[in-house]
């Protein structure tokens, strides 16, 4: 008899015919410990912490092995569902992805944006609905973008047993208040309000601080100034860790941000393999006899 269990990396099966191998086997691999915020915050300082933006349950497979956060980002509204910004992104949404990213990662630790009109106003209200993603999805933690009121309510969340991440720099949800995406920090006043942000932010309990699209003096400034991990996105390398949205790096736009490295052309990769796949079937050549079931014969 042969028996299977399931790998840890998701989608992978091993097998063995030895039953106590096969058990042994499977008790290890189950108890791989998934990184928590306690992880997280220990690491400010040393190695640098690797992020990336998962949406979808292939993805978040394949970047556990290699990432120790996966940012289910707001994001999604635009990179998956094709929205102008982020400001339309629902609760509902973030859940879904949340659930698909929890579903085959096992050991990177899996943070929740929380969008919108969802946390701004009532701590109470934003309690409700980051306790509704905690428990609906399964992640670890969920992250807010920073702004005048929003350190109460870190404050408050993680008080109820809710790890939170921080958000300062450039906002996204606030694209309509700052009538575009524009790199922050510039000038003397927007770096003196970011790095108040930042120290209200981690003062109120954050247990790491994502810095985006400000001047790299700044995002060095902060690192050096708060005892919790910086993650940068269009910071400095000097931050302790860095993320980018996947679509962005893996090349499937033709337009990104100036900060973005590209390592792959996931665009150009995908047009191709369709543009081939259509060429066969116009041609009669797919399916072919290997695509192909025949009767049995008698």
């Amino acid at each position: 008899m042969l028996w299977r269990w399931r790998s840890p990396s998701p989608g992978r099966w091993k097998s063995s015919s030895n039953p106590q191998e096969a058990f042994l086997s499977a008790q290890r691999e189950e108890s791989v410990r998934r990184i928590a915020a306690p992880d997280i915050a220990a690491r400010k300082g040393g190695e640098p912490i690797v992020c990336l933006t998962a949406y979808t349950a292939p993805v978040a497979a394949i970047f556990d092995d290699v990432c120790d956060l996966l940012l289910v980002g707001d994001s999604v509204g635009m990179v998956v569902h094709g929205l102008p910004n982020t400001v339309g992104v629902t609760l509902e949404m973030m859940i879904l992805h949340g659930q698909a990213v929890m579903r085959t990662s096992r050991r990177a630790m899996v943070v929740v944006d929380m969008p919108f009109g969802s946390y701004e106003g009532d701590p109470r209200v934003a309690y409700d609905n980051a306790a509704r993603i905690m428990k609906e999805t399964g992640c670890q933690a969920v992250k807010v973008e920073s702004g005048p009121t929003v350190p109460d309510t870190i404050h408050y969340l993680v008080q109820r047993g809710i790890p939170v991440m921080g958000h300062v720099g450039l906002r996204p949800q606030a694209v309509l208040v700052d009538g575009g995406f524009k790199a922050k920090g510039r000038t003397e006043d927007e770096r003196t309000r970011i790095l108040a942000e930042a120290h209200a932010t981690a003062d109120a309990g954050a247990f790491a601080v994502v810095v985006e699209g400000v001047a790299e003096p700044l995002a060095r400034d902060i690192t050096a100034a708060i005892a919790q991990p910086t993650i940068g996105i269009g910071a400095s390398a000097g931050c302790d860790g860095q993320i980018l949205v996947s679509d962005d790096m893996l090349g499937l736009f033709d337009w990104t941000p100036k900060f973005v490295r590209r390592y792959a052309d996931l665009r150009g990769e995908i047009g191709r393999a369709a543009s081939a796949y259509a060429a066969d079937v116009r041609a009669r050549r797919f399916p072919g006899e290997a695509e192909t079931y025949f009767s049995k014969k008698s």
